[in-house]
Order: C-alpha cells, then structure tokens, then sequence
C-alpha cells in the first residue's frame, strides 16, 4: 500500500484517535495518515503531536482555527495530499464505525481491479449497519435512495464516508467549487466523480456506530443533504 495516504477528519475525538491511528498503521508498514483536526477542546490535535513522535514521518497533522465542517475539512485534507506524490487517497472516520481491516479491500479495488473510486458500500449487500436505532438505519437507507432517484446514480450507499478515490479523480474534480460541508459533501463528491465518468465500485463493509464519543450528525446536515441533492442535479442539467 505505498503511496497510500487516509485522511481522517477529527473534532473532540480524544477518546478514539490513538486507537484509530495505531489500527491504521497496524494493516500496513506503508500506509501514512492525515489528521485535520479542527483545533479540538479536548486536544485531540495534542495527541496526534504526541503519537507523531512514535510514527515520525509517517503521521501528520493539520491544525485549522474552527470548526468549519466535514467537506472542507476533506477539501483541506485533500489539497494537501495532491501537494504530495499520493496516488489512493482515502476518506475515515476516527471512530471506528469504519474498520481499519476494509482499508486493504479498498485499496485492492482501486489498485488491482481498476476502480477509479472505491466506496465502503453500507447497503450494496442489504444493510449492513450495527448499533444504530431502527430510525437512523431507515432515515441513512432511504435517503441514499432517494439520491440514487434523483441523481441517476446506480450507487447503493450515496452517502458513504468510507472511500478510495484515485489521485487522477481528486486533480480532476474542482475542489474550490464544491459547495456543500455535511453528509451533502459526500453525495457531491461522488456525483461528480460520475459526471466525469470515473469507474466507481462498492465494497460491502459492515459499518459499526461508535461507542466512544458524540455523534456530530444534525438536522441542519440532514436537511442540507435533501434539498441539496436537488439544487445540485438541475445545476448538472442547465451546465448541459
């Protein structure tokens, strides 16, 4: 997994980020990681600079001054790595609900099946979610269905985290132009990935609600993700 890079966004992720890096690294003696930490309360960001003494030039870290939001802390993440000679670049969350153990499958995906994006795949195999209340599974499923109606992407599981992208997709795609900061930014992410016409792929995992720490999900993202899909899709249709 040579140049191989997992950038994992964090805010008051104390609890889980030692343990998240070690499992990284443990699947790979080649694999670097990211931290973009959004200058945490709880100094999330100094333990990271602690852990960086253990993985020295394999652990790095980007401190922003606020709590700006997923996408652009991806978008941050992203710029960074292409600054760099990365060819799989992955997105994870810090707290476990993404098994470190997937991040050979995906990479595999890309690296020898040809798969230009790799999407850890909640629902490509039924569902495939623990720990989550019946409301959450339901709200998560039927909104990557109605993704997959109003985009006309054949992707099962719209609004994954989990993800493989190949460094030609991130230099194609205008990171400055992408709008939305919630689960929305995924939803777009992948959309233009297949308005270029890039091979995406899904990669059933098992994804496992974290027991460390708060969820950072809202309505304000939850509605973002609705009505954004919509305004997304017919900006698609006029650029026609």
């Amino acid at each position: 997994m040579t140049d191989t890079i997992v950038i994992i966004p964090t805010y008051n992720e104390i609890e889980n980020i030692e343990a998240i890096i070690k499992a990284v690294f443990s699947q790979s003696d080649a694999i670097h990681v990211l931290v973009v930490d959004d200058n945490s309360p709880d100094l999330t960001g100094l333990k990271v600079k602690e852990l960086q003494k253990e993985f020295p030039d394999k652990l790095f870290l980007e401190v922003r001054k606020l709590k700006s939001g997923l996408g652009t802390a991806y978008i941050h993440g992203f710029k960074w790595c292409l600054k760099r000679n990365y060819q799989y670049i992955f997105e994870m969350d810090a707290d476990f609900s993404h098994d470190p153990k997937d991040l050979v499958k995906l990479h595999h995906a890309c690296h020898v099946e040809g798969a230009e994006l790799a999407i850890g795949s909640r629902y490509v195999t039924g569902v495939n979610v623990v720990n989550w209340p019946m409301n959450r599974v339901l709200i998560s499923y039927f909104a990557s269905r109605y993704v997959r109606v109003i985009t006309g992407m054949k992707i099962h599981d719209t609004t994954a985290g989990f993800v493989c992208y190949k460094r030609k997709v991130l230099e194609t795609i205008n990171l400055d132009k992408i709008k939305f900061i919630g689960y929305a930014f995924q939803i777009e992410m992948k959309f233009k990935a297949y308005l270029k016409g890039f091979k995406i792929t899904e990669v059933p995992v098992i994804f496992t609600d974290r027991t460390l720490g708060e969820s950072k999900l809202s309505s304000g993202i939850i509605s973002e993700a609705i009505f954004g899909v919509i305004s997304m899709k017919l900006k698609s249709l006029f650029k026609k």
